[in-house]
């Protein structure tokens, strides 16, 4: 009959970003260490709160299944002598293995034969095994970051205060530090902090709902969506929707309580983004709208705890609120009073990163980049593209900037229209910080993609120059999230250029800041790109097709979709893997190719002469399909080859014995690998 595991960690409390990932992890290591011992289980479902983590596994059995375990040993040729007598490496093995000599046996494999040891394993009662596993589970979780505490040589997020270990309502014995497993939880830490006796997973939940508790944090999060709804409309508006507000507040309550307060409507004077932000990231509180989504001078915030009088919760709310509006006002109103063009002189006085120079220099750099760009794409909007460039980053010497770095680039659109600039120079101050995550917005105009392009790239050829490379744990200077952006706004915006040659540019404007060589920095950085950009495609298409396009190129990023793309879909057709195989066959004999003229006079056989005359035939069209990006018509066109390419290779001695003959033929294939290398590399294609 299967059984129940149940596993309830009770700490102090732990970072709300730390809580999902440890439940994924918490999921992922019970699940792999069930399977390495052999186990059977139904659902794993894993539960957090800022005290709590719990896990509950169904469908366990009370023992662990009997085994047969073969060992391979040493080679056939090295267990036994040519009398067939065991050796010494044969008896080492045996020996090893807890088996007699006599008891091995040979097992064929693709190096040959080995000597194996087959051993039966009693299975053992799963109570033991859990022990065990539990054990391995607390101490095996990864956070970003651990501590320990009293002299205890263990390691946690933050200091374990309780442990509930039950198989079968049964507790599994095993300790972390000095804290033993057993059968008992706590309740809220405020408003029921006392014990309670935990029997099963079902039990748990019901006495932790006695006790103030919601374990389960989609419960949570629902329970605190619906209500913050209710609210906003009673305040007769509407919630601003943040779902990665709901996602962390939910991770800092055990039992959530809805809260409505309002400021002053003097306040609303102030920009936007300053008020959601002052209220968002300092304060964790929602917004509130009116129907035409203007903001309401009111917020929603959530308590971890329920109150006996709510209005002096809503005024302790509003107090801290009403102090951080007020810094917001005073240094909104303050800094009108230098104008954005006088603040770029301030960017000399800041260092941006001490090898590469001030932010002055740096946007005199991208700023270059940004008109090359304008030049290239759209030259209307040149000056715009310079104007935008000069003053986008005028903001961080400003005082709101400084206080709330988060809207940086928001507070130059708002400074910079109320000193009179053009609106779309505007806008593309803080268009140029976006996209700010994976998936955000993007720049709407060409204007802030130039800038935005110009300024990540100068960043990232700026870190690769001085040697600030990423590795796989770090990256300081987001240069990952800074190159997706670019190919996103590239792709995006359908901007047709050379990827080598804008980092050529960037690298020229950084050559006197470069510590290693720019050759060198340029292959770094084209194969930072080619690796963000494969993984970008490899989300929207087979993986096969990617690799097989971009071995054609990726400089013209906008080009090598559209040949992604085109190949995805060609592989659609029911006759692709014979296709597939025929050229890639081509490829695999042509290798670098000959550069020659196919001399139709020393043809043998009639299959060359076929092949040559089907590639004729088509090669124009298909030229000119591939030169005009219709690239699934040029698929299209090429495929009219495979019949003839199959008798070629049945008929044909492709390296004949005859030099000129052998170049000839060498130089026909090129010329039918060249027609669909223009467009993928099938030698990568699965088939």
């Amino acid at each position: 009959m299967s059984k129940e595991l149940f596993l309830e960690i009770g700490t102090e409390e732990i970072p709300a970003g730390f809580l999902p990932k440890a439940m994924a992890d918490m999921e992922a290591i019970v699940t792999k260490e069930l399977e390495n011992a052999r186990l059977a289980f139904g659902e794993v479902k894993t539960f957090a709160t800022p005290r709590r983590l719990a896990l509950v596994v169904k469908g366990l059995p009370t023992v662990q299944p009997d085994a047969e375990i073969t060992a391979l040993g040493p080679a056939r040729n090295i267990a036994f002598g040519p009398d067939g007598t065991p050796s010494k490496a044969a008896e080492g093995f045996a020996r090893g293995q807890g088996v007699d000599v006599a008891s091995l046996t040979l097992v064929s494999t693709e190096k040959g034969e080995y000597v194996a040891a087959v051993r039966k394993e009693s299975g053992r009662p799963v109570p033991d095994l859990l022990a065990e596993i539990l054990s391995r589970l607390v101490g095996g979780i990864p956070f970003r970051k651990s501590m320990r505490w009293a002299d205890l040589d263990v390691r946690f997020a933050r200091p374990i205060h309780w442990i509930v270990a039950l198989f079968d309502g049964v507790v599994v014995p095993f300790a972390f530090g000095s804290v033993q497993s057993g059968n008992v939880s706590r309740g809220h830490r405020f408003m029921a902090n006392q014990p309670f006796p935990v029997r099963d997973f079902a039990h748990y939940l019901d006495e932790c709902e006695r006790h103030f508790v919601i374990p389960d944090p989609e419960r949570r999060k629902e329970t605190i969506r619906r209500e913050i709804h209710r609210v906003a409309k009673t305040a007769g508006g509407h919630l601003l929707p943040d779902e990665g507000l709901l996602d962390e507040v939910t991770y800092l309550v055990e039992y959530p309580s809805v809260v409505h307060g309002t400021f002053s409507p003097d306040f609303l004077k102030v920009p936007r983004e300053v008020l959601i932000t002052s209220m968002r990231s300092h304060q964790r509180y929602f917004s509130i709208v009116d129907d035409a989504g203007k903001l309401m001078p009111g917020f929603i915030t959530i308590n971890n705890t329920l109150t006996e009088d709510p209005s002096v919760v809503v005024k302790g709310n509003e107090r801290v609120l009403r102090a951080r509006l007020s810094d917001a006002r005073f240094f909104f109103e303050e800094d009108q009073k230098v104008k954005l063009e006088t603040r770029v002189e301030s960017l000399k006085n800041v260092v941006y990163q001490q090898k590469l120079g001030t932010s002055y220099e740096k946007m005199e750099r991208f700023r270059a980049l940004a008109e090359g760009l304008a030049d290239l794409l759209n030259p209307a909007v040149k000056a715009k593209t310079a104007r935008a460039a000069f003053l986008c980053k005028a903001d961080l010497v400003s005082g709101m900037v400084g206080e709330f770095p988060e809207v940086q680039g928001i507070m130059g659109r708002e400074y910079a229209l109320l000193q009179g600039e053009d609106a779309e120079v505007a806008a593309a101050i803080a268009e140029h910080y976006l996209p700010t995550q994976a998936g955000g917005d993007l720049p709407a105009s060409d204007i802030g993609a130039f800038v935005s392009i110009a300024d990540k790239l100068d960043t990232i050829c700026g870190c690769f120059g001085v040697g600030l490379i990423p590795t796989g744990s770090a990256d300081p200077y987001a240069l990952r999230r800074s190159a997706l952006g670019i190919i996103n706004i590239i792709l995006d915006r359908g901007c047709r250029l050379s990827l080598e040659g804008e980092i050529g540019k960037a690298l020229e404007l950084l050559s006197a800041k470069l510590t290693r060589p720019a050759a060198e920095v340029m292959a770094d950085v084209l194969e930072f790109f080619r690796g963000r950009f494969v993984n970008l495609m490899a989300d929207r298409y087979p993986a096969d097709a990617v690799d097989a396009a971009i071995a054609a190129g990726f400089d013209d990023l906008v080009d090598a979709e559209a040949r992604i793309g085109a190949l995805a879909a060609f592989k659609g057709r029911p006759d692709f893997d014979s296709l597939a195989v025929a050229f890639k066959r081509v490829c695999n004999i042509v290798k670098e190719g000959v550069d020659q003229p196919v001399a139709a006079a020393l043809f043998q056989e009639p299959a060359e002469g076929a092949l040559f005359a089907a590639f004729q035939q088509v090669r124009a069209d298909v030229e000119a399909r591939t030169a005009a990006g219709d690239y699934l018509a040029a698929l299209t066109g090429i495929a009219a080859l495979k019949g003839a390419v199959d008798d070629f290779f049945d008929k044909v001695m492709v390296m004949a014995e005859d030099e000129r003959v052998r170049t000839n033929r060498l130089a026909l294939l090129t010329g039918v690998a060249r027609l669909f290398g223009g467009v993928a590399d099938f030698a990568k294609i699965a088939a």
